[in-house]
């Protein structure tokens, strides 16, 4: 059975979509989709702190996104995976 992969926006590794996060920019709204069905253009992060700061200190989704990204939203997403 096929697994699908995605990459994180911070470490750049491909991994299971289970193992991310979705992030998703539907006009001018970037949250977590926790779904992973909301409409919109997706980013992923891996589920875990390191690569949630690499990502701030990148401010890679802000570059993925082309657009500004709040450092609540990585603070959202850093409570998202400790609430697993």
């Amino acid at each position: 059975m096929h697994i699908p992969e995605r990459m994180c926006v911070a470490c750049r590794k491909m991994k299971p979509k289970a193992e991310l996060i979705r992030i998703v920019k539907n006009g001018d709204t970037v949250l977590i989709d926790g779904s992973g069905k909301k409409n919109g253009r997706g980013a992923y992060i891996c589920k875990n702190e390191e690569c949630i700061k690499t990502a701030k200190t990148r401010r890679a989704l802000s570059k993925h996104f082309k657009t500004a990204v709040s450092d609540s939203l990585y603070e959202d997403a850093a409570e998202a995976i400790e609430n697993e």
